[in-house]
């Protein structure tokens, strides 16, 4: 079974960035853990954790847990963030990391992006970037393509974060289902299978493959001279 563990630092990060992919991936079988550094103001905490609960099972989370790092402090509390999320890697084991891309204008996206991303190169084998909305100069080098029925799931996870008034989640539909096209040529997308209408951006920071696991290739009777 596959483990994906996604690091996020707030409640809603996980479901803007990558819905489809996290529903993707518990219809395929896979161990998913969504971690979140910050539940916000101790007066918002309870009802952010339920919103991520809530959103969590309509896309399939395994498990979604959480720290308990002060909104806009991460700079002050680096250490205990390095801490933590060691801790949550030993605890999951994961095959696949994702977090936040490092450059962002957010700083407690960035702080998590370069956090997760000390850890995951000594406790895990994949690390991937997803694009947030105040990424900086991100230049995707996978692009998951949805379909209707992701995007759905996607949609109604979003809309679990009803205390989030400053946010249009309908916004966010919008961007997947167009983000593909700042960085596909349209001669690209137009052999798309029609249902690949909605994209999620990533940035594979590191892949390792294993040489044993490939399926053998046939070999015809002019390779075999």
């Amino acid at each position: 079974m596959t483990t994906v563990l996604v690091v996020v630092a707030h409640p809603d990060d996980a479901e803007i960035a990558m819905g489809m992919r996290i529903h993707w991936y518990a219809q395929h079988g896979a161990r998913i853990r969504v971690h979140c550094l910050t539940t916000g103001s101790e007066q918002s905490s309870a009802v952010r954790q339920q919103e991520c609960l809530e959103a969590g099972r309509i896309l399939g989370v395994d498990d979604y847990t959480f720290s308990s790092i002060p909104d806009t402090r991460f700079v002050d509390n680096r250490g205990r963030i390095n801490a933590d999320l060691f801790t949550v890697f030993r605890e999951t084991r994961p095959d696949i990391v994702y977090t936040h891309y490092p450059r962002d204008q957010h700083l407690d996206h960035r702080i998590t992006g370069d956090e997760a991303t000390t850890v995951a190169l000594r406790e895990a084998r994949d690390l991937t970037y997803f694009r947030s909305p105040y990424s900086l100069g991100f230049e995707p080098t996978q692009f998951f393509m949805g379909t209707e029925d992701l995007l759905s799931a996607k949609t109604r996870a979003l809309k679990c974060y009803a205390s989030q008034h400053q946010l249009d989640m309908d916004v966010f539909r919008k961007l997947t289902e167009v983000a593909h096209r700042q960085h596909l040529h349209h001669r690209i997308v137009e052999r798309f299978p029609q249902e690949a209408g909605c994209a999620e951006l990533f940035r594979t920071a590191r892949r390792i493959e294993f040489a044993g696991n490939t399926p053998p290739v046939s070999r015809t009777p002019a390779d075999q001279r």
